[in-house]
């Protein structure tokens, strides 16, 4: 089995295009679901030990611990220091599961792969890339998504030139959905090619 880091900058097109991987067959581990997953469950009691009156009817208060960190390198620091392990836990068992069920292709989609060094466990890169104006336009549409909030998480993130120079494939969504899935078939099948050399 081939595993594949799926990445990209906020509102590139990452997450559809996973859902484009998982069209196809492969198995993919959702890193930002981890998370809610986590925070509705084993990071609970980590995180309010850590942030006192950050959790709230058994799950974490993403709106008042995001308050408490946004802006925040060292507490933003200390809350990945809890939660990236767990989701690193998560994503090994979900590994095993694909593993086990004879998938070929694993596709770990994480907006911070690269930053938190997760391509070192991966065969090939994969980058969602977008213009940057497009990128903006698209996250100001999202509800709730503010100048400061934007420009907050993605100076958590490498620049997508940075991303772009890490990757084995990019994938440019800014065109339609079919040449985007057209751009996912191509990246699938130059894997599978990697994988017949092994």
């Amino acid at each position: 089995m081939l595993t594949v880091g799926l990445t990209g900058g906020i509102a590139s097109g990452k997450s559809t295009a996973a859902a484009m991987f998982r069209d196809a067959g492969a198995a993919v581990f959702d890193a930002d679901a981890a998370v809610h997953t986590l925070y509705a469950g084993a990071a609970v009691q980590p995180v309010e030990a850590a942030f006192p009156g950050a959790t709230k009817d058994g799950a974490v208060d993403r709106a008042e611990l995001g308050a408490r960190v946004v802006g925040d390198p060292a507490e933003l620091a200390r809350l990945e220091a809890i939660v990236h392990p767990l989701v690193r836990e998560a994503e090994a068992v979900a590994r095993a599961e694909a593993k086990a069920a004879g998938r070929r292709l694993f596709v770990i989609d994480s907006p911070l792969l690269l930053e938190t060094g997760g391509d070192a466990g991966v065969d090939a890169v994969v980058v969602v890339s977008v213009p940057p104006e497009v990128q903006k336009a698209r996250a100001l549409s999202r509800p709730g998504m503010t100048e400061a909030r934007f420009a907050a998480l993605s100076a958590r993130q490498w620049s997508d030139a940075e991303k772009r120079a890490r990757a084995h494939f990019v994938i440019d969504s800014s065109g339609p959905l079919a040449v985007t899935r057209q751009q996912v078939a191509s990246v699938i099948r130059a894997v599978a090619g990697i994988a017949a050399g092994k």
